[in-house]
């Protein structure tokens, strides 16, 4: 039997279905899956693997980092220690809120660095995303070998490596396409002391979503949109720096809000805006202004493998517009 197309794509008609015969009907596999045996089986893993050893995670506040906290902290409780970077490249508001859900929601463990001077500094006059990328991700790992250093006893990092972040960066069997780089993904350099933790390094953000409910963990949480690890930086086209971070937080939040008020955040995969760099001449008022053109992107997917722009209406579109144009100094297009 074989299959000429991708089945497991949401637009396929009735692909899923397809799957699941030829799973358990043909091939006549046992369905055996759950995420609470899921759940079960990483944290027997995490015990075997660390034992009584200490652990640094890698925290970004997102969903795959936070599932991986929670899923070491109820393997090893005290012993691991999470480490929340600010790059400077954070969405709104993202430091308070992730220190109140750790410090005071989930009660793990956390340090946050501010190494926010570092980040902007190092990427000053860098265009390109994919350089952006591999500075950011090298500058992170500087950053943990910094801190890690203060801490005694740190034998594991662990980070919330996805497999699509897997196939995105590295060609793995056969003649796939790196699309892009990951921060997170091609292993430690050889000068780091560290043995590295991957426990979602096999599942999609689906999986590992069900899994964080299987947790406890709070569904506002679970639910939220991926965020990039390189941050708002590749959100930027061309240089980053503080005042275009700044209109750029501004409108993404207004972006947000709207599509949580409209119901529509729960319907969508990711929503984002991008500065253009691009500036035109508008009215705003009774005068001329040449200011920044910003777009919004907003898109479905299931497994962040493929997506699909969203079908928003159009009322919603141009209040989204009206309200970043008319609230976000600096943006008029």
């Amino acid at each position: 039997y074989g299959v000429q197309f991708h089945p497991e794509v949401t637009h396929t008609n009735k692909g899923k279905i397809l799957l699941k015969n030829f799973l358990f009907l043909i091939c006549k596999l046992k369905k055996n899956w759950s995420s609470k045996q899921q759940k079960l089986k990483l944290i027997k893993s995490l015990k075997e693997q660390v034992g009584n050893e200490k652990v640094i995670c890698a925290l970004s506040g997102g969903v795959d980092s936070s599932v991986v906290a929670k899923l070491i902290s109820s393997a090893i409780g005290k012993n691991l220690t999470c480490i929340f970077v600010n790059t400077g490249l954070l969405r709104k508001n993202e430091k308070e809120n992730v220190e109140d859900m750790f410090l005071n929601d989930l009660k793990i463990k956390l340090i946050t660095v501010d190494a926010s001077e570092i980040f902007l500094k190092r990427l000053e006059g860098v265009a390109d995303p994919e350089q952006k990328r591999k500075i950011i991700g090298h500058t992170f790992i500087e950053v943990f070998e910094e801190e890690a250093k203060k801490h005694d006893g740190i034998k594991f990092l662990a980070q919330g490596t996805l497999y699509p972040d897997v196939i995105e960066s590295i060609s793995v069997n056969g003649p796939s396409e790196v699309i892009k780089s990951h921060h997170n993904v091609g292993g430690l350099p050889e000068w780091m002391t560290f043995e590295l933790i991957e426990p979602l390094r096999e599942l999609f953000k689906d999986e590992v979503r069900k899994i964080g409910l299987e947790l406890g963990l709070p569904a506002a949480m679970i639910n939220r949109h991926p965020f990039p690890g390189p941050g708002l930086a590749i959100r930027i086209m061309g240089d980053v720096n503080v005042p275009d971070l700044t209109i750029l937080r501004e409108a993404d939040v207004i972006l947000l809000d709207e599509l949580k008020a409209s119901g529509y955040y729960a319907k969508t995969w990711q929503a984002f805006v991008v500065l253009l760099n691009v500036k035109s001449v508008g009215v705003m008022g009774d005068n001329r202004t040449y200011d920044n053109t910003v777009c919004v992107r907003v898109v479905e997917a299931v497994d962040g493998m493929t997506a699909t722009f969203a079908h928003l209406p159009h009322d919603l579109l141009e209040r989204i517009s009206r309200r970043i144009i008319n609230e976000v100094d600096g943006i008029n297009r």
